[in-house]
């Protein structure tokens, strides 16, 4: 679909504050498909009616690229006729008319659907993806997700070639038909908006297992594969048996399908999709066994299963009313998954991590585009296509939002506020503040109802909050005051901000490291905390500035700001160095013992980019190094804190911490300090790799992965070490490793190892990878990936991704390919990428053209990659703009593309 532009030519956007409800509500919609690749025929039948609350006006359906050949009003011939891409009937049934059928029959070709929206066939089975605006482009409909109706669909398809016939709901019949076809009708039995909708057909099989709810209800739960990729399913059907246990046990809610179903497919432009009863999912989050997938797949497909099956209720049971609505379903969906994964965890530690890790991807993606030309609210105000709105700030920060609001409300609270939420809504179209008053009306004396409107700021203000805190202590009063004042930088459309509500959880150390007990001035009770939970208080900011005065302290204590990271915002605190280490070394909240390892890292790449270091100035001072040891060394740590510890601040996030980026400085200082890591400290990770690198028999578990990536990191700095000293025996003893692992994570990790470190050994073994996994896609991703993401050493990364790309594994037309390659390039490898010769962007540039003409939401998101183009130093900065300017001026854009270039310009 391209770009559609009002009468001045600018091009026509989308706003909230227009939403008016349909002029129409669907009631039943029966769908008959005839499934040909070329060819494939759709027989529409609607029950439609007259909104009696809307002005009377003409239907318009949307659609998309479809071949129309019949309307039919009631049985009868109708006239109609077409305003670009929507069909447009006068002259229907009035209000007092009651309600009519409408038939519309349509045809579209499938096998050319390049852009994965729709109706398309991938390694010749036939899969739908409708969210946001897909469903037009299967035929012609009201396309919004505030239309619920009740769906029937009959499949109708040669049996041969596929065997399999899927669509949302429970199976009611199914048989043969003459000329070797055979049919299969599905009957849906909750509303849904067209979104939802789903249909898969083609030669599958399915793992299958029966579980019983808690009502005695039994139902059957399939995960739908090609035949050889079976054995790779049972990780995905243990995640989904956990997801319906944990819903119902945490939330009261249970599955409501007599079955659900998961299918994978490799041609995918998202994760995965909760169409309701059929998830269709990327085969990435679906396929796992220890020969071909790490750790972290493990990791990710147990997230998604659970955010694809919570969808069930929040997404489908309630839905959004409009787009704008979006992180209604998605930011309260990542939270439950978030909670999921963390709720598995078998200890405290293992939360801990899990919680660190989505903080690390907020910080990393969501605050860069909080600062970034694409910023916008969690609930949007306009857009130009949805698409561009499946964003960071959506899910991520929405998911932080909805996590606050549990801790105004608490644990038990907020699973009050959600049985209130489901009890109001269950079967609506809703907006983010019918969830947020559902919540404070369940919890009517917490202070989130009390600051209810301006909590709602989080949903309507766009941009990541500051705080800068300073504390002041005094001796005679044995007190200790913390001064707050909250800020936000403006954003496109919105140069002015007030206050936020913002949860801040707090508790204080002494010099030697002891929590201390916290008493609030006024208070006369001291709250200390239980046996092996952290003393902290949360209190809650709501004006630009505020004191928090501590009493009862016989000296200055440290204090640990923001525990758990209990609001997404950027703390500014002059911490020094004695009291980072402190923190580090002792602060019972993980999180902000981890942040302090952070901050001190931080700290260094700054001062080292400051100071013009090269590839050989030490970077790292001694304190922080003997820190890292005593961590290395630490029994009471678990090996998966110790390895994110010990993980530097990644180039962007210390690029996001300058006001102007010179990226090669930016590499160069962090590989220096990755290299005086390895050299420092080697005695360490030779001792740290013994003690991990045997982790048994194979199993996911927090535990056994945390070690396998410990031993991981440690031969990743034996082999950097080693190319610094030119020792031979590390790169030989990982190179062993590589041949005899016996999981994929240990296997790769010896492989990133070779190909991080740039050594020799890298080739043999990248070519021995290939020879054994080369029937293997998503192994193959992998191997694409490393080395396309691999530390750049005199320019030699970009050859490479060129010559990868004319590799015969390699096709832009496959999402997870295009990915692989030109992704982990562009969006993640900035000092390979930003060349100061420039060839980066122009290769940039060239890759998002090329896509936008085969998938424009693919092309859009590799358009991302230069979002802080104007951050950059020269002559960085005025060669990316040209090729930002370059990929603008192409005429034919798709409207996907369009809005993100335009908007980058515009961010100058």
């Amino acid at each position: 679909m391209l770009l559609q532009r009002d009468a001045q030519g600018q091009p026509i956007a989308i706003r909230r504050e227009d939403y008016a409800a349909p002029a129409f509500w669907i009631d039943t919609v029966d769908l008959t498909f005839d499934l040909d690749p070329a060819k494939t025929r759709v027989l529409n039948r609607m029950q439609l009616r007259r909104n009696p609350d809307a002005p009377a006006q003409p239907l318009r359906l949307d659609g998309d690229e479809l071949n129309l050949a019949r309307v039919l009003v009631n049985g009868q011939g109708a006239s109609f006729r077409m305003e670009g891409d929507q069909l447009v009937l006068d002259g229907l049934p009035s209000a007092e008319e009651g309600a009519f059928e409408l038939e519309i029959f349509t045809t579209c070709c499938p096998i050319k659907n390049t852009k994965l929206m729709g109706l398309f066939v991938s390694e010749d089975t036939f899969f739908t993806q409708c969210e946001a605006e897909g469903f037009r482009r299967i035929t012609y409909f009201l396309d919004r997700p505030d239309v619920m109706a009740m769906y029937t669909v009959t499949l109708r398809a040669a049996k041969a070639a596929y065997p399999v016939l899927l669509s949302n709901g429970n199976l009611v019949e199914q048989g043969d038909l003459p000329e070797g076809r055979h049919f299969a009708k599905w009957v849906d039995p909750f509303k849904k908006p067209c979104y939802l909708f789903a249909l898969v057909a083609g030669k599958l099989v399915a793992r299958e297992q029966r579980i019983t709810a808690r009502n005695g209800k039994e139902h059957l739960l399939q995960v739908y594969v090609r035949a050889g990729d079976l054995d790779k399913t049972e990780h995905a059907m243990n995640s989904l048996v956990n997801s319906v246990l944990w819903d119902e046990a945490r939330f009261g809610l249970p599955l409501d399908l007599d079955r659900f179903m998961i299918v994978a497919t490799s041609d995918f432009n998202m994760g995965a999709m909760e169409n309701k009863g059929l998830n269709i999912f990327n085969t990435k989050y679906v396929l796992a066994n220890q020969a071909t997938a790490t750790d972290a797949d493990y990791s990710n497909i147990e997230s998604v299963v659970g955010h694809e099956y919570f969808h069930n209720w929040s997404g489908d049971r309630v839905t959004c009313r409009d787009w704008f609505q979006l992180s209604l379903k998605e930011g309260l969906t990542v939270f439950r998954d978030q909670e999921f994964s963390q709720d598995l965890c078998a200890d405290a530690s293992a939360r801990a991590v899990k919680r660190i890790e989505d903080v690390r991807v907020l910080r990393t993606a969501q605050f860069p585009e909080d600062a970034g030309p694409m910023a916008h609210p969690v609930r949007p105000d306009s857009y130009i296509e949805i698409s561009n709105f499946y964003t960071v700030t959506i899910y991520e920060k929405g998911a932080e939002v909805v996590r606050m609001m549990q801790t105004l409300v608490g644990r038990k609270g907020f699973e009050k506020g959600i049985t209130l939420y489901f009890e109001r809504h269950d079967g609506q179209a809703v907006t983010c503040d019918d969830f947020a008053q559902a919540i404070a009306d369940a919890n009517p004396d917490s202070e989130l109802a009390r600051l209810l409107p301006q909590f709602k700021r989080w949903y309507s203000q766009a941009g990541t909050p500051r705080l800068a805190a300073h504390g002041v202590y005094d001796a005679q009063n044995r007190s200790y005051t913390l001064s707050i004042v909250q800020s936000c930088p403006p954003t496109p459309g919105q140069p002015t901000k007030e206050p936020f509500v913002i949860p801040v959880s707090i508790g204080l150390l002494d010099a030697s490291g002891r929590e201390l007990p916290l008493q609030l001035e006024g208070e006369t009770e001291v709250t200390r905390g239980a046996p092996g939970t952290p003393c902290t208080r949360t209190v809650v900011l709501s004006r630009a500035g505020e004191q928090i005065t501590f009493v009862g302290l016989d000296a200055e204590p440290v204090p640990s700001i923001l525990r758990g990271f209990s609001a997404p915002v950027i703390l500014d605190f002059e911490y020094t160095d004695a009291q980072l280490l402190t923190l580090l070394a002792n602060d019972p909240d993980p999180f902000n013992r981890w942040e302090a390892g952070q901050r001190l890292g931080l700290r260094a790449a700054l001062q080292g980019i400051a100071a013009l270091a090269t590839d050989t100035t030490p970077v790292l001072n001694d304190a922080y190094l003997d820190a890292m040891r005593s961590v290395l060394r630490n029994p009471k740590l678990d090996a998966a804190f110790k390895e994110l510890v010990l993980t530097l601040p990644s180039e962007t996030y210390i690029s996001e911490q300058l006001d102007v980026v010179d990226p090669q400085r930016v590499h160069l200082v962090r590989e220096a300090m990755r290299a005086q890591l390895a050299t420092t400290l080697f005695q360490d990770w030779q001792q740290v790799y013994e003690e991990n690198h045997d982790t048994g028999a194979y199993t996911p578990d927090p535990t056994s992965s945390g070690r396998r990536a410990l031993a991981g990191m440690a031969l990743n700095f034996l082999c950097l070490a080693a190319r610094v000293s030119g020792d031979t025996v590390w790169p030989g003893k990982t190179l062993q490793r590589f041949k005899d692992a016996g999981n994929m994570t240990d296997r790769f990790n010896a492989l990133n190892a070779l190909v991080s470190s740039g050594h020799t050994l890298a080739a043999q073994a990248l070519a021995r990878f290939h020879a054994l996994f080369k029937d293997e896609a998503l192994v193959i991703d992998k191997w694409f990936s490393l080395q396309a993401g691999a530390p750049d050493r005199g320019g030699d990364i970009l050859p490479l991704v060129k010559q990868l790309m004319k590799h015969p594994d390699f096709s832009i037309k496959n999402p997870n390919r295009a990915r692989s390659v030109i992704f982990s390039y562009c969006s993640a490898n900035p000092g390979a990428f930003h060349r100061p010769d420039a060839a980066g962007y122009v290769y940039w540039s060239e890759r998002v053209i090329e896509l936008d003409a085969i998938n424009p939401q693919v092309a859009a998101r590799l358009a991302r990659a230069l979002d802080r183009w104007s951050k950059l130093a020269e002559p960085y900065r005025s060669a990316a703009r040209e090729a930002i300017a370059r990929v603008a001026a192409k005429p034919d854009l798709s409207k996907d593309t369009h809005e993100v270039v335009t908007r980058a310009l515009a961010g100058n």
